[in-house]
């Protein structure tokens, strides 16, 4: 019968990264004191050698700084069908891996439960930080939680997160480009399917959005405000198509109401792109499996969760951060975009 595996200690894990002890408890416990490169050779060590820190004996002198809290104010079936929060999500875990720490994921149906929430994991030591997102005009959880002193990222504008440390991509930008496109393409009847109103990042793409019409000498179109959900976005392309003067083009906030929109487009005998161009927000595996193909607004989702979470840490660690956009969505152009019936003509 073969020896039991002997278990590696910190003080091999030390040794071998060429640091203290000290230098390792440091690194895994997210305190300020060491540069980055010090703190990533220890974590790459670590990994190599098959080490992690007992977490229950870090709890016992320590906040659990192994843990992040992120609360998602979405219906667990919409969760489940989206697929920028998998994206994002898988982003933030490939971070938290690398430093043997884990995603403590809850639902919640409001802001107002969610405060509650950051409360109780704080008070009871169940989260070393948290990570905010889907902000609101004037959001009741700035308040509360910047009182409350718990180290979070907002991943939103700085016009939305009252001055937590914040991280977000430029969608005025990325809307500007998409409107633009299509206007080169002799599009004259532009219209964007929203989400919620009362969220920020599509109160701001709104804005781009009528802000670059007017530039451009297009009509301005009214907002049409909705869920992110399918059957959202298929009433709100019915109710589109019905209109007098229909458009000729239509921009989603996200992927899942711009599949339900082409089908919509099929029932209506409304050909694509002949007719009718369609492009989504947040290019996914469902832009590329339709027929036809999803011109689409990319980025780099998994990157950003990653980015977001090593932002987090920085916090926690009290390193200084400054808000900053991460990345600016890009156009991918395909089959679902192209000059209108009329201008081909």
């Amino acid at each position: 019968m073969s020896a039991p595996a002997q278990r590696i200690t910190i003080k091999e894990v030390a040794a071998a990264a060429g640091v203290s002890k000290g230098a390792v408890s440091i690194a895994f416990n997210h305190k300020p004191g060491l540069s980055e490169a010090t703190r990533e050779r220890i974590f790459t060590v670590a990994r190599e050698l098959g080490w992690a820190p007992n977490s229950s004996a870090r709890s016992l002198s320590t906040r659990r700084a192994d843990t992040v809290g992120l609360a998602l104010c979405r219906p667990a079936r919409l969760l489940g069908l989206e697929p920028f929060y998998m994206d994002f999500i898988s982003g933030i875990e490939s971070v938290l891996a690398e430093r043997s720490c884990s995603l403590l994921l809850r639902l919640v149906s409001s802001l107002d439960e969610e405060i509650a929430l950051q409360e109780t994991w704080w008070r009871e030591r169940q989260v070393g930080g948290s990570i905010l997102v889907d902000f609101h005009r004037d959001d009741p959880r700035i308040g509360p939680l910047k009182e409350l002193g718990i180290p979070a990222v907002a991943v939103g504008h700085p016009d939305l997160t009252g001055g937590i440390p914040s991280i977000w991509t430029d969608d005025a930008a990325a809307v500007a480009e998409a409107v633009r496109y299509l206007a080169a393409l002799g599009h004259r009847r532009i219209a964007r399917v929203g989400g919620p109103a009362g969220l920020g990042h599509s109160a701001i793409r709104e804005r781009a959005f009528q802000d670059t019409l007017g530039e451009l000498g297009l009509q301005p179109t009214p907002p049409v405000t909705t869920g992110f959900a399918g059957e959202e976005g298929a009433r709100a392309t019915r109710s589109l198509l019905l209109r007098r003067e229909r458009p000729t083009a239509i921009v989603y906030d996200n992927d899942i109401m711009a599949v339900a929109g082409l089908g919509v487009a099929a029932e209506m005998g409304v050909a694509v792109p002949d007719e009718l161009s369609l492009l989504a927000w947040d290019d996914s595996q469902l832009c590329r499996l339709t027929h036809p193909t999803l011109s689409a607004m990319s980025h780099d989702v998994h990157g950003f969760g990653a980015e977001v979470a090593r932002e987090l840490f920085d916090v926690i660690a009290g390193r200084p951060v400054r808000p900053r956009p991460v990345m600016t969505p890009s156009l991918t152009p395909r089959a679902s975009t192209g000059v209108p019936r009329a201008v081909a003509g």
